[in-house]
């Protein structure tokens, strides 16, 4: 019998708490993410307490491949396609309507900022899932973007029900990933670039 990698086995202790309602620290594509499970109304509501933010600030939620968007948008306006797959370096879509979500991950004007991820450990962990995850930077409201692991404040490590074991070491220069919206008529605009 082969043993598993460190990767499988992080991926299997992430996924118990995620579908327990809990809540996790891992890294992702660019920073290091606050997660959980995005149609779970409470796991969200411990996001936001564990950030002490405000709820009427929207969050990303991360998917694993492009055919799931449409799962969480009323409609997928045909120019995504073309904006996700001529980035190489991370990119988040905010798109109008979002469904199928825990009503407190959307914003109030009904969008939803996803992203899919190319990060292997979140693409199996997605893909294991099999919904969307949460991810907020791992930081208290307001204070600064932690872009190492070491970096991240002790109450919020302390304060989630899971820290991955994977990519603590990594010391790579990361920054948050792009933002674009996508209109519905399939005109966009970059909100952060």
């Amino acid at each position: 019998m082969m043993e598993k990698s460190t990767i499988e086995i992080e991926v299997e202790n992430a996924l118990k708490v995620l579908k327990a309602g809990g809540t996790i620290l891992y890294p992702t594509d660019t920073i290091w993410g606050i997660g959980c499970d995005a149609t779970n109304v409470r796991a969200v509501e411990n996001i936001y307490k564990i950030k002490q933010r405000a709820e009427s600030k929207s969050l990303i939620v991360l998917v694993d491949s492009f055919e799931k968007i449409g799962q969480y948008v009323a409609k997928v306006p045909d120019i995504t396609f073309d904006l996700v797959s001529g980035v190489e370096e991370p990119l988040t879509i905010v798109f109008s309507n979002a469904k199928n979500l825990a009503k407190n991950v959307i914003a109030p004007d009904k969008s939803i900022a996803i992203r899919i991820v190319k990060n292997i450990f979140c693409q199996k962990l997605l893909q294991q899932f099999g919904k969307p995850i949460v991810s907020s930077s791992a930081n208290i409201s307001g204070e600064a973007t932690p872009l190492y692991f070491n970096k991240i404040d002790k109450e919020i490590i302390q304060k989630v029900d899971y820290v991955v074991k994977v990519g603590q070491d990594n010391f790579k220069e990361v920054k948050p990933s792009k933002i674009i919206r996508i209109n519905e008529d399939g005109s966009y605009e970059i909100i952060r670039n």
